[in-house]
């Protein structure tokens, strides 16, 4: 492994001149990080967003690139060497400006992600100007020279063996001489044509890129002291959690905790590479580590919350003693390309949820081919407004009478649908969206607060 480490800090770490003077007092506070990952300043995304989508009015356009210039400039005046990074910040303007227009006309995923791509283009620049003038020998180092991916754009697929090798060429050698300054989010093709791992991939990003350089650790630097029991916002006496295995966080991911992307994690689960969550706001108040081995495994370790979930019912009389139902069904999804989450049967219907694996937070849709297909084999009932609840633990299936706690607790509410078993790690159920809060609530009293 290098002897270094990956430092990743989040749009609300570099929002503005007070927060990145916090990143980089984190930085300098560490000798051993020599790599850091950028997201697009606060709120820059969703307004790159609105002008891939296609801004129509001239007027509303300039209204957008006067909000990104000053979001920018509002730190560079704070350098007491300012005209240089203007002009980078004027530059990445200027070729945007011309893609937004093209926008108006006509938008694509390809053009969408040279736009959004321009965030992470701009906080970089400024963050290793704000480096320098703090005496850190620090340079700027476009990720598309490495981060190979396909050309599935808005949600490009990493090219594991081409990713390690450029970086091995170009990355390694450069942090073993300075600090580098890349960027999350983004890649490029085989054709130099720039891609994004999709909302939320910044996190993914830097651990393949922890992967690629094979990283002493990851540092995953964001809003939050670490990783809690379950949201504070829903459980106020939630408490941060020290220390968290490989398999807990993700579980943790898959269901839910925003605190970090659900892919973040297979990199460096598959180098071993710790990963530590924490607040650069509130650095001094820690965070939590994720290993491979921890100290302690708790039979109960968090609850996460997973909105927006549509749950697909089908019934039919033919299941009823028969074989080769449930293979139909599979093959009708895998050829609409529809990815399933949960799934319960009986002798006569199988419930599943479908994977939200769109960036936009919407429920996902059974496509209508695919529900056309089903209903020639059976009746499917499609229901929304439900929320996935998941309780994350070990050896859950090996503990008696555990159940028995969890559902008493939970009998004032119509669980819609419940998933146990098959992972030791986790209990998940489905409720009505609006009593879903109010469930982790009752639950996390129950189980963390006793």
């Amino acid at each position: 492994m290098s002897a270094f480490n990956v430092a990743k800090f989040g749009g609300t770490s570099v929002a503005n001149f007070e927060a990145m003077s916090r990143c980089a007092t984190i930085i300098e506070n560490n000798p051993s990080t020599k790599l850091v990952v950028s997201s697009a300043c606060s709120g820059v995304t969703n307004l790159l967003v609105e002008l891939a989508l296609g801004v129509h009015n001239p007027n509303n356009r300039d209204a957008i690139f006067d909000d990104l210039r000053t979001i920018h400039y509002t730190i560079i005046e704070h350098f007491s060497e300012q005209e240089k990074t203007k002009q980078a910040i004027d530059s990445i303007l200027d070729t945007l400006k011309s893609m937004a227009e093209a926008a108006s006309f006509q938008s694509s995923d390809k053009l969408t992600d040279h736009i959004v791509a321009c965030g992470e283009l701009m906080s970089t620049h400024i963050l290793t100007q704000l480096m320098v003038e703090r005496g850190i020998d620090a340079i700027r180092f476009d990720i598309r020279e490495v981060l190979r991916t396909n050309a599935d754009y808005g949600k490009a697929e990493p090219i594991l063996d081409k990713i390690s090798t450029l970086a091995e060429q170009k990355l390694i050698p450069l942090c073993q001489q300075h600090v580098v300054i890349t960027q999350g989010f983004i890649g490029s093709d085989d054709q130099g044509t720039t891609t994004t791992l999709g909302r939320g991939g910044s996190d993914y990003s830097a651990a393949l890129i922890a992967e690629a350089v094979k990283a002493a650790g990851l540092e995953i630097w964001t809003d939050v002291p670490g990783i809690y029991t379950t949201d504070p916002r829903v459980a106020p006496k939630a408490t941060p959690i020290p220390e968290i295995s490989f398999s807990e966080a993700s579980e943790m991911a898959n269901f839910g905790a925003k605190i970090l992307h659900p892919s973040t994690l297979l990199p460096a689960l598959r180098h071993q590479i710790p990963v530590f969550v924490s607040s650069s706001r509130e650095p001094e108040k820690g965070g939590t580590w994720i290993r491979q081995q921890v100290e302690s495994a708790p039979l109960y370790r968090a609850l996460a919350l997973r909105g927006n979930q549509t749950m697909v019912t089908l019934r039919s009389p033919n299941m009823f003693q028969a074989y080769g139902f449930l293979a139909q069904v599979f093959t009708i999804l895998a050829k609409h390309q529809v990815s399933v989450d949960l799934i319960t049967t009986s002798e006569v219907s199988v419930s599943l949820t479908l994977d939200q694996t769109n960036t936009s937070g919407k429920a996902p849709e059974l496509p209508v081919e695919a529900r056309a297909e089903l209903e020639e084999l059976c009746i499917v009932d499609i229901e929304h407004n439900l929320s996935l609840v998941a309780l994350i633990g070990n050896k859950m299936s090996a503990k008696k009478g555990y159940a028995k706690q969890v559902f008493s607790a939970l009998e004032d509410f119509n669980l819609r649908m419940i998933c146990y078993g098959a992972s030791p790690h986790n209990l998940c159920f489905l409720v009505n969206s609006e009593e879903a809060k109010r469930a982790v609530q009752v639950l996390h009293q129950e189980l963390f607060e006793k």
